[in-house]
């Protein structure tokens, strides 16, 4: 992504008649059980919209002129109608990006992926090796990853995506990123890791230290013409010159950013579950159309807003006071700085001392994991394998 032309920025402040990047979580249901997952996924949710439910949305996004959705989940090829609803999509000219795990991408699906023209592919992988990726993502994930990617490359395939979540135990290892995507002909993506869902409880241990956001920040500027960040670090702007990173250096939450869950609930954020970022559902407040439009939360949002504490500060164009979502989860003040603010002002209480609010909605199998995360693997494989709707 090439950075914003300035003037953009003032009207996605004030947010457009449709979102431009729409996250649509289709199913709470997951084979794995990533410890930084946002939306705490594991357990498909009893409540999760139906088929036609689902179609009705494709519908309001068509007559919105939504140009494309990311999908994603909890796992979403696992949702028996998934295949059916990505058709539907692309045939009412809504595009598909879908985010996966590589789980049901067999060669016989990659085939299928490689004739569609609308369709978009990102894996997840989280190290360049098995052992920083599966101390993550869960034991098996990285070869059931690679095979995916593999799958694909051999189906012809174009443009694949891997999409690597930062952190302090895999930054050394974007060199080797880019040299992996290199050889199955995909774009690396890189994306920030924020304290939401299960990604609450491993921050402290997970999250960059500030010499890492230093060296993720040049490794960036020097990269960047080959690799996707979308506006995942507009926080790191404060080490160098504005726009020297590209993306929108803003917070687009209710503005040109939300997230449709699994039952139909609107947020703000992908990364901001809870209900003080909840706008509204599309089942009982009128459609998505309405919420999107019509949401008190919305209009709040595209208010005017405080630069608060940040105002001061010589690079406030440039991060815009970072993410709304890290700040929240971490107890700090939403007109604040960022957790990771670059100038250190982030974190003047200690994080122990601070009020954290839970993220909303926890379905995880069994107890959510807390504390350090180690880079050993487990050994232990799944009690079972991925089904449509693990419970």
């Amino acid at each position: 992504m090439t950075a914003v032309v300035p003037g953009l920025i003032e009207q996605f402040e004030q947010g457009l008649g449709a979102p431009i990047c729409l996250t649509w979580e289709l199913t709470y249901a997951c084979n794995l059980a990533c410890v930084h997952c946002l939306s705490s996924s594991g357990k498909r949710d009893p409540r999760e919209l139906s088929t036609r439910a689902c179609k009705d949305i494709i519908d309001e996004l068509e007559r919105m002129q939504v140009f494309y959705v990311n999908i994603g989940g909890g796992e979403p090829t696992v949702r028996p109608d998934f295949w059916e609803l990505v058709d539907y999509a692309t045939a009412h000219h809504v595009g598909v990006k879908f985010s996966t795990n590589g789980v049901r991408i067999t060669p016989e699906v990659a085939r299928r992926l490689a004739a569609s023209d609308y369709v978009d592919v990102q894996i997840s992988l989280d190290g360049a090796t098995a052992e920083v990726n599966d101390a993550v993502r869960g034991y098996g994930s990285y070869a059931m990853a690679i095979r995916a990617c593999e799958n694909l490359a051999d189906a012809g395939f174009t443009n694949v995506k891997i999409s690597v979540v930062a952190t302090r135990h895999n930054v050394d290892q974007l060199d080797e990123f880019a040299v992996l995507a290199g050889r199955y002909g995909a774009t690396l993506r890189i994306t920030r890791l924020r304290p939401s869902g299960r990604g609450a409880d491993v921050w402290d241990d997970l999250h960059p230290t500030a010499e890492q956001q230093v060296a993720l920040y040049r490794w960036l500027v020097a990269n960047g013409e080959q690799v996707l960040t979308g506006d995942s670090f507009f926080h790191l702007s404060g080490l160098g010159e504005p726009g020297a990173l590209a993306g929108l250096n803003m917070c687009g939450a209710g503005r040109v950013v939300c997230l449709i869950d699994p039952v139909g609930d609107v947020y703000a954020c992908p990364f901001a579950i809870h209900d003080r970022f909840h706008a509204g559902n599309v089942l009982s407040d009128g459609g998505f159309d309405h919420v999107w439009k019509n949401s008190p939360l919305f209009r709040e949002l595209r208010g005017p807003q405080s630069a608060g504490a940040c105002g001061s500060c010589g690079h406030y164009d440039g991060c815009r006071g970072g993410c709304m979502a890290a700040k929240f989860f971490t107890g700090l003040p939403i007109d604040g700085p960022d957790p990771e603010c670059v100038q250190g002002h982030g974190a003047p209480t200690p994080a122990a001392e601070r009020h954290k609010p839970r993220p909303a909605g926890d379905h995880s199998h069994g107890c959510r994991k807390s504390g350090p995360v180690p880079l050993t693997l487990t050994k232990r494989p799944p009690q079972r394998l991925c089904t449509e709707s693990p419970v």
